[in-house]
């Protein structure tokens, strides 16, 4: 069989693509053999990546070589060569018409109907939003929610029942503690575990997302990864959710005279309840098709962010007086230095282990050492403030989330710098984040079990 007759032959195994592929890159390559076994390991090391995350060979052959010839010209003509016949081995009618196929989308969609009702079925034993729902779907929207996507990364990984259950347990223990802690009315310790609680629930839903693999750091990057690219589905899906709200609302005032509340108080809550497992079906859907969006995000936002934090951290040198910073503006601060990290560990994610150093990431090292200077900065703001004011649950928290950051943000700037000098290769870096990452779901337990008994639920 020629060259072409393996790409157009769907049955093709992998080996044989690899095979064709290095065949091709000999002939054309100037380079030695072992540069072209150096391209050849890291094509199976993307490989090996993708399909730890369910896709097929083809798929995972086809989404390797675009990322290989972003980065290396040859690839990227072998790519351009080949992009039909790649995309009709993809894309032919009987691939898409996979009973395997058709049956995730009627799964996603059950799914997400489920999440949709469970939202509002605590309407059906007088739980109702308007009324007590500011304190109770506060404590509980994320029990409700969550399950169903685990249970939609269950399906997709084929996991036991016995394994589904060891999961269940500290989900469980985790609603207990929610909902049979004696909070005071408006406590500190409540709106800390209330909100620390969808983060350690989200820990859990990455466990469900690697299966029997949930050591693997491979695995641990994918689901880096696939949290960026949800964010962004939801937020797509949330603003043509608002659209159809508004459009809803708007058509009830024609016809009856005025808006029809119920229905921004059905589709709101229902719908922003089944986006989280549809917007998890498009990511896994559209890892299928193209790239992912890291490279792009990366690339956009890295500067802006460098920019902005180095005009706080000027901003805190210049007032100096440390107490000066009031609670709103430290607030705001950890949520920039943590969608900074965000930024820094899921651009990482797009990254190959062999991947060389290039000005974004010279510029990303830049905006992790100034993060890590405006860090040490809230550090000391909370210390002085903490001496100052006394302990409070909101200021312990705050300098504990403070303290892992500047953890992470140390010893990621430290292991950057060397990339850069090419003394250690990039899978360092990835695995420091992938290693560091479980701390923050320990914090966030600590945050729901522990801190609030300890200020006795204040």
């Amino acid at each position: 069989m020629g060259s072409d007759g393996c790409f157009l032959n769907i049955e093709a195994t992998l080996e044989t693509q690899i095979a064709w592929w290095r065949s091709w890159m000999r002939e054309r390559n100037t380079g030695t053999s072992k540069d072209l076994d150096e391209l050849e390991d890291r094509l199976r090391s993307q490989l090996k990546e993708l399909q730890l995350t369910g896709l097929t060979e083809d798929e995972s052959f086809l989404i390797a070589l675009r990322r290989m010839g972003s980065r290396d010209s040859l690839s990227r003509a072998f790519a351009q060569e080949h992009a039909e016949r790649l995309w009709k081995q993809l894309l032919l009618p009987d691939q898409l018409a996979k009973p395997s196929r058709r049956r995730e989308l009627w799964v996603a969609l059950g799914i997400g109907i489920a999440a949709a009702i469970a939202i509002k079925l605590p309407l059906a034993f007088g739980i109702d939003f308007d009324e007590i729902g500011d304190d109770w779907y506060f404590r509980n929207a994320a029990l409700l929610v969550l399950p169903f996507l685990a249970g939609w990364f269950f399906y997709q990984r084929r996991t036991s029942l016995w394994r589904g259950g060891l999961l269940a347990i500290p989900a469980i223990c985790l609603a207990v503690a929610i909902n049979a802690y004696p909070f005071a009315p408006h406590a500190q310790t409540l709106v800390l575990a209330a909100t620390h609680l969808p983060i350690a629930l989200w820990a859990l839903v990455g466990i469900a997302y690697a299966g029997p693999h949930w050591q693997s750091h491979t695995m641990r990057m994918q689901f880096v990864r696939f949290t960026g690219e949800w964010i962004i589905y939801y937020a797509l899906i949330a603003l043509g959710g608002m659209t159809l709200v508004l459009t809803s609302l708007a058509l009830s005032t024609v016809i009856f005279g005025s808006p029809q509340e119920w229905l921004a108080d059905w589709l709101m809550p229902a719908g922003a309840a089944g986006a989280v497992i549809i917007a998890a079906y498009l990511v896994h859907a559209k890892q299928r098709i193209v790239e992912n969006m890291a490279p792009v995000l990366t690339k956009l936002f890295t500067p802006l962010f460098t920019i902005v934090l180095s005009a706080f951290l000027l901003a805190m040198l210049w007032k100096r007086n440390l107490l000066a910073i009031d609670r709103d503006a430290l607030i705001v601060f950890d949520i920039v230095l943590v969608v900074v990290l965000g930024l820094v560990v899921y651009a990482n994610s797009a990254r190959g282990a062999l991947t060389h150093p290039d000005a974004i990431d010279a510029i990303q090292f830049i905006l992790v050492v100034t993060a890590l200077l405006a860090d040490v900065g809230g550090v000391a703001a909370m210390v002085a403030r903490i001496a100052a004011l006394g302990s409070t649950p909101n200021r312990v928290a705050a300098l504990g989330l403070n303290g892992l950051l500047l953890i992470h943000l140390g010893i990621a700037a430290w292991l950057q710098l060397g990339f850069l000098q090419r003394r250690r290769p990039f899978a360092v870096i990835e695995r420091w984040h992938t290693s560091y990452l479980p701390v923050y779901a320990i914090w966030a337990a600590f945050l729901v079990f522990l801190l609030p008994p300890a200020y006795r639920f204040a």
